[in-house]
């Protein structure tokens, strides 16, 4: 099983010093991943179904990926998620490409859909395409990632006799790890994807093994992809330590890696330094159980 810290770029890990802080401590303490998670933007006044009120603080993921590269030599570098519809893909592409670069081939890339329409509406990007950009998205950063010479003939993006370069250090290109609950995602995730994340506790993991498996009995996933890796944010529905009597029930599930937040509701949290202080306590506390630090 693989341990990983999430919400390194929201709420109280919002500030250089806090990123900073908490990304060397999970890498001296042996967690394999950390993640970012993303708002673009918030509707003002606050809407449903935004998760958060508009003055709730998201630093930029990349530029958050990018700064922890710096500070660490080891960790994995995960987005959990990019909203991939909500980005241009070949700027993407690039940018991801450069962190991979890096970081000496540490990123891990997840990415979803997005369901806030007010942000859709912000960005001029239609609400009802989100899903098809997001497929089509996908295999524009495949392409530009690794072919040699990528071409592009789609109903979003179009290109051809162009380059990318630096391509990402890892072959044939960095994990694309689908997140999403619906059944449209899990086909998502067995067509295209190199593994899928998702925050559930052991019952909804259970729901969403079998929203795989029937996805994976709907579309074809092609043999390059390999097996589909499951990481799963447990605490939503079990706040707390987990403790390895816990972590083996995941495994045995199928789960490949579990990702650990202190509280859902953190990104709602501001700045401080006592908010920060209890941000690191659980990463230590953690890390006891099972056995890291």
């Amino acid at each position: 099983m693989k341990f990983g810290i999430q919400g390194v770029n929201s709420g109280p890990i919002s500030t250089a010093d806090s990123v900073a802080r908490v990304a060397i401590l999970a890498e001296e303490l042996g967690y394999e991943s950390i993640w970012t998670g993303e708002h673009l933007l918030l509707p003002d006044p606050y809407a449903p179904p935004a998760p958060v009120e508009p003055e709730c603080r998201f630093v930029d993921s990349v530029a958050t990926l990018g700064f922890m590269a710096a500070l660490t030599k080891r960790i994995k570098l995960g987005s959990g998620i990019i909203l991939l519809p909500q980005r241009d893909p070949i700027v993407l592409a690039k940018e991801l490409a450069g962190i991979d670069v890096l970081s000496k081939g540490r990123l891990l890339f997840g990415l979803g859909v997005g369901y806030v329409p007010a942000q859709f509406e912000a960005l001029g990007i239609p609400y009802e395409e989100r899903g098809a950009r997001t497929t089509e998205h996908i295999e524009v950063l495949r392409t530009l990632w690794s072919e040699p010479k990528p071409s592009f003939d789609g109903q979003f993006t179009k290109f051809s006799g162009i380059q990318s370069n630096p391509r990402p250090v890892q072959q044939p290109h960095p994990p694309i790890i689908v997140g999403g609950d619906s059944q449209l995602a899990f086909r998502r995730a067995v067509a295209q994807g190199n593994g899928w994340y998702g925050w559930h506790g052991l019952e909804g993991t259970v729901e969403v093994l079998k929203g795989l498996e029937k996805a994976a009995q709907e579309v074809e996933r092609p043999e390059s992809l390999g097996r589909l890796e499951i990481s799963i944010c447990p605490t939503r529905e079990e706040p707390g330590i987990t403790d390895m009597d816990t972590v083996k029930q995941y495994e045995d599930l199928g789960v490949d890696r579990l990702v650990f937040v202190h509280d859902p509701w953190d990104s709602s949290r501001f700045p401080s330094p006592e908010n920060e202080d209890a941000v690191v306590r659980f990463i230590e506390e953690q890390a006891r159980p099972l056995g890291l630090g």
